[in-house]
């Protein structure tokens, strides 16, 4: 049995999620201890249990260790069995953890099966510390398509912190296997972007207005499309993406006594700061997608705007499954490159 140190490196979730894709996909038992060790609440919370029970169901695993506050994990699965699923955060403890997380987690393992799985994912939709719905819609699916990996997802209702409470239907379709690739140079900038809020008069107009004023600045045209979220709570949401032959994805939500314009700036920021570098992957989508490069035949390489510590945290991981040189070129939080030999 392997066992992973979830306080190695950034010492978070991600490593139990990336822990578990790689146990279903082998067919390895693993112990995961130490979870969640640099987190200000240890152990697992209501999204990473539903997590491993999201894993133990699609794998009819043996598991040891699945409770809220849990620091240690024995998972044992028998195979990969595709079907229709529904899996709430909310289930066991109220919550708003993140349906993004749950279903990236998921995906890597059930489009390896031979028919196709169809989800419904309750929980946080547009919530800190996660790529929201629209990141995953826009950025990480149509990257992840191009090497092998086929989902549909569909948002039903939305759900913000500290409600949540959303919901999104996801189709993912068996593949015949993974490619690798090249994305080295930063692409053209074709930008999108999206300003939505629920429940709050006048503040995705006001978003709107700020983005377009701060694309205005920089002599940049950018279609930016209101949209009234459908969600039980208040929220608000600023997201602009590179809409060409690579993907980026930088987002802002709102918070109690931060203004409009603040959201609409914040996002803004991030997408300058990747123009800045000139770099192919934004610092999110390095970390999400080195998975599936890993799994791919063949060398694949990219650049990244920073390299963050969940990359190397979740490169880290990768190596303790498979036996591939895996070279991160560049400092932490400054732009590198990645190859996979």
């Amino acid at each position: 049995m392997l066992t992973i140190d979830g306080a190695y490196g950034e010492g978070g979730g991600q490593i139990l999620r990336t822990t578990l894709s790689l146990s279903a996909i082998f067919k390895r038992p693993v112990n995961i201890i130490n979870i969640r060790a640099n987190r200000p609440k240890p152990g697992l919370r209501p999204q990473h249990l539903t997590c491993v029970y999201a894993m133990k169901t699609i794998t009819r695993a043996d598991v040891r260790g699945a409770e809220i506050g849990s620091q240690s994990l024995v998972f044992s699965p028998r195979g990969i069995y595709p079907g229709r699923y529904t899996f709430d955060v909310a289930e066991r403890q109220a919550s708003a953890g993140s349906i993004s997380l749950i279903f990236q987690t998921l995906l890597p393992v059930l489009c390896i099966a031979d028919k196709p799985s169809y989800l419904t994912l309750k929980g946080g939709t547009h919530v800190p510390f996660s790529p929201s719905f629209h990141y995953i819609e826009k950025v990480f699916l149509p990257m992840v398509k191009g090497i092998g990996a086929v989902a549909d997802i569909s948002l039903k209702r939305w759900g913000f912190y500290p409600i949540g409470k959303g919901e999104v239907e996801a189709i993912i379709y068996p593949r015949d296997k993974f490619v690798s690739k090249r994305w080295e140079k930063a692409p053209s900038i074709k930008i999108k972007g999206i300003s939505a809020s629920s429940n709050l008069p006048h503040v995705k107009e006001r978003q709107k207005k700020r983005l377009e004023e701060d694309f205005k600045k920089m002599g940049i045209f950018a279609e930016i499309e209101e949209v009234e979220a459908n969600a039980l709570g208040k929220g608000s949401f600023a997201f602009l993406f590179i809409d060409s032959e690579i993907k980026a994805g930088f987002s802002a939500l709102g918070a109690r006594g931060k203004p409009s314009e603040a959201v609409a700036d914040e996002a803004f920021s991030e997408f300058m700061a990747y123009c800045k570098e000139k770099m192919a992957l934004d610092r999110y989508l390095a970390d999400q997608i080195l998975l599936y490069l890993a799994l791919a035949e063949g060398s694949s390489s990219f650049t990244t705007c920073r390299v963050s510590s969940h990359l190397l945290t979740n490169l880290w991981v990768i190596r303790q499954f498979l036996d591939r040189e895996i070279i991160c070129e560049g400092e932490i939080n400054k732009p590198g490159k990645v190859n996979i030999i």
